[in-house]
């Protein structure tokens, strides 16, 4: 939570939205997605699935494919120099300099994404080798070995297939493989699902000492609010397709501006606090084709007012560090809210 100065921003998204194209027309998965990261920032990205985190993680690193298309909005990185590159608009051709060396990923279900044919060595080789043609057959499996030992494990695994290792070796295997070309930036897209709660600690302990020791920044995406807690420096929550709350970690624990984020916290054990009754977040995420006009959280949210769903908020500032999309925010508003808090 905050453990570090953030460096200079690396990737500057605005106005960022993401439609599914259908025989009925459009619909919009992410809408008007806004944020800065900063060089070394963990950015945690959560949500209730079909909020459109992956949709969102895909789309920063042009690696949606059809029926999903980029409709609006601007996603540009920045190298060491703090020259920009938009990366909207451009072709695989032109993307391919940035993919891998400066931008990785690590994807859903991670711990089947290996080649299951190939033996380890080979599938690292393969992209060390796509990414510098000039390295050697040798070369790249002494950096394969290299990789591996970062992540905890044994040097002689590079000649075993992923069917000879455990869940929680393939998993960090493929997150040393997203490593391999030293990004600046690496997505992890629920890089532990599917493994034990403590084989899921033990890959992030790694992921934090890895990142500690090269630099680079996270967008960790999981729908567990309390593992990115411990991690993150900020926290982004979507739902419905929208960023409704973005701020320091700490700070949306300890004092969430929009009811989805409390409800979501309130939804896992506390981290600091006894232990209590934990309550789920009553009916169901909205229809993307079918949204109410007002707040998308407002059929489920404790505190809606008449303006709720009448009116959608706009995201503003609280204070200095947090924006978030909630009309309880807007003091023109605030009152009504706090009453009718009270009376529920």
């Amino acid at each position: 939570m905050a453990r570090r100065e953030l460096g200079d921003v690396l990737l500057d998204v605005n106005g960022l939205c993401v439609d599914y194209l259908t025989l009925n027309g459009a619909v919009r998965a992410v809408t008007d997605a806004s944020f800065q990261l900063h060089r070394g920032e963990i950015l945690g990205l959560a949500g209730e699935s079909g909020s459109g985190k992956s949709t969102l993680t895909t789309a920063l690193l042009r690696l949606q494919r059809p029926p999903a298309v980029t409709a609006e909005g601007s996603v540009v990185y920045r190298d060491a120099t703090g020259t920009a590159t938009e990366l909207v608009g451009r072709t695989d051709k032109e993307l391919l300099p940035l993919r891998w060396n400066k931008l990785a990923i690590v994807m859903q279900s991670a711990m089947d994404a290996l080649n299951p044919v190939k033996r380890l060595g080979a599938q690292f080789q393969d992209v060390l080798q796509q990414h510098d043609p000039r390295m050697s057959a040798k070369e790249a499996r002494s950096r394969a070995q290299d990789l591996l030992a970062l992540s905890g494990i044994p040097r002689d695994r590079v000649d075993s297939y992923p069917h000879e290792m455990s869940g929680g070796m393939r998993q960090r295997s493929l997150i040393s493989l997203a490593l391999a070309c030293d990004p600046e930036l690496v997505v992890m897209d629920e890089p532990t699902t599917a493994v034990d709660v403590v084989m899921q600690r033990t890959i992030m302990s790694q992921v934090l000492r890895l990142q500690r020791e090269l630099g680079f920044a996270i967008i960790f995406v999981t729908h567990d609010l309390s593992l990115l807690l411990e991690l993150s420096d900020r926290l982004a929550i979507m739902y419905a397709g929208r960023i409704v709350e973005i701020g320091p970690a700490e700070e949306l624990y300890r004092r969430p501006r929009h009811p989805y984020t409390k409800a979501l916290r309130d939804s896992f054990p506390p981290l600091f606090a006894p232990l209590k009754e934990m309550r789920g977040i009553p009916g169901a995420a909205p229809d993307l084709t079918d949204l109410p006009p007002g707040c998308a959280f407002a059929p489920r949210c404790p505190r809606a007012m008449p303006v709720c769903n009448e009116v959608r908020p706009q995201t503003m500032s609280v204070g200095a560090t947090v924006d978030a999309a909630c009309h309880l925010n807007d003091p023109a508003h605030a009152a009504a809210g706090a009453a009718e808090g009270d009376a529920r």
